[in-house]
């Protein structure tokens, strides 16, 4: 039996049709972190929900499985990682994807930003526990984040991205 892991996958131009497809009868558990955005169709301005990378898709299953839902929708792809034995895909483990999901999937929030990973220096924060609240349970980096006036939480998927969000003190657990 193959491991259920988190692919990263890219749905070139087709988000909609991957999200569609993902969660019809057929589909695989997946995630697409999400975000508000202004966006003009048609010569009128609205505030939509829109995916913060372009493309991105993280799709829960085992790579047989994938491929076998691969053989019926060709539009997405696994990400592949350059290594030094050659190309690998790029997966993320469950417990930091649990952590992502819980605070990217708060869209109303206003304070929560996304960063490439290369922009947050993680080092230099404490890990935290979070107890209560709409994150209960998330482990991450309490860490000073440049142009922001607090101190934020920060999840980050190893060389893939970071979110952050604002966390009452009072709620945190130093690791």
């Amino acid at each position: 039996m193959e491991k259920i892991r988190w692919f990263v996958m890219s749905a070139y131009k087709n988000e909609q049709k991957a999200e569609e497809k993902l969660s019809g009868e057929d589909g695989l558990e997946y995630f697409m972190p999400k975000h508000y955005a202004v966006r003009v169709y048609h010569g009128v301005k609205s505030k939509r929900l829109v995916p913060v990378i372009p493309n991105l898709v993280f799709v829960h299953a085992s790579r047989k499985q994938i491929t076998e839902f691969k053989k019926f929708h060709n539009f997405i792809r696994f990400v592949m990682l350059k290594k030094s034995v050659g190309l690998e895909y790029l997966t993320v483990p469950d417990e930091q994807m649990d952590n992502f999901i819980k605070v990217a999937s708060q869209h109303e929030e206003e304070t929560m930003v996304y960063y490439k990973p290369e922009e947050i220096d993680i080092q230099r924060g404490t890990r935290v526990r979070i107890h209560g609240g709409k994150f209960d349970g998330v482990l991450g980096v309490f860490v000073k984040v440049k142009g922001k006036r607090s101190r934020r939480l920060v999840v980050m998927l190893e060389g893939i991205m970071a979110v952050t969000a604002e966390v009452d003190p009072d709620l945190i657990e130093i690791l």
